[in-house]
């Protein structure tokens, strides 16, 4: 496990997305797994920009999303769909028939779920997988006490998590409970991890992660096991790591 560490949030995502378009470059046609929430934006922001002064291309590019919410419709201004396509694709030359995100509304779950693994299968695996991290060190939506061998499947989501994730809805009733989400298992199957975190809220999350025991308790401590993982943080989110890390 690579632990880097940048100056702040800006610095982070530009060589968040300077990783990622290196991969897009060398391999026109790889999977790329994304994530949502904060962390992610200013690395989507960079990669905007560089479609749109550099001429990166993602026309080949195939994706697919870690999680999204149950019970809301893409067209959801909270649905991971909406996220997406408002903060990157609609943006980027990606083709809409090469993005998979979890269907929220899909009738039969338990059958997208097992549909979604085959997908990604089908598909060669993750070439790249973005992680975000949650303050309790869920990955995705797999929350404390998820199997470290889980795969897509659907997750209740911890008090924490819907508190954490109210900010983004009118009150916290309207926070859905449930979401699909990728497994630990299936993350760890990636090729290459990029664990993203940003500030001092998430300090104890990566120091837990980096320098802590690997436990359910905490998926993320998962990815010290991963032979290709690489933590990015900023200097706030790395303020209680005691360990000597370095830029690069």
């Amino acid at each position: 496990m690579l632990v880097v560490i940048k100056d702040n949030f800006e610095e982070m995502s530009k060589e968040s997305a300077k990783l990622l378009a290196s991969l897009v470059r060398r391999k026109p046609d790889c999977v790329l797994g994304f994530a949502t929430g904060s962390t992610p934006l200013g690395m989507y922001k960079e990669l905007i920009r560089l479609h749109k002064e550099e001429g990166l291309d993602f026309s080949k590019v195939i994706t697919f999303n870690l999680d999204e919410y149950v019970g809301l419709p893409p067209s959801h201004e909270q649905s991971y769909h909406y996220f997406m396509w408002e903060n990157l694709f609609k943006h980027i030359n990606v083709d809409p028939r090469h993005v998979h995100i979890p269907m929220g509304m899909a009738e039969n779950i338990e059958e997208f779920c097992l549909w979604y693994e085959e997908k990604i299968d089908e598909c060669g695996g993750i070439d790249l997988q973005i992680l975000g991290i949650g303050a309790n060190g869920h990955i995705a939506f797999n929350e404390p006490g998820s199997s470290l061998g889980s795969r897509t499947r659907i997750k209740t989501l911890s008090d924490q998590t819907c508190e954490d994730n109210a900010r983004f809805f009118e009150n916290k009733d309207e926070v859905p409970k449930y979401a699909i989400t990728m497994g630990v298992g299936t993350i760890m199957q990636a090729h290459e991890l990029l664990l993203m975190a940003s500030g001092v809220a998430k300090a104890d999350a990566i120091k837990a992660t980096v320098e802590g025991p690997i436990m359910a308790k905490y998926p993320a401590t998962i990815v010290q096991l991963h032979e290709f993982a690489t933590v990015l943080v900023d200097r706030d989110a790395a303020s209680k790591l005691e360990g000597s890390y370095s830029g690069f």
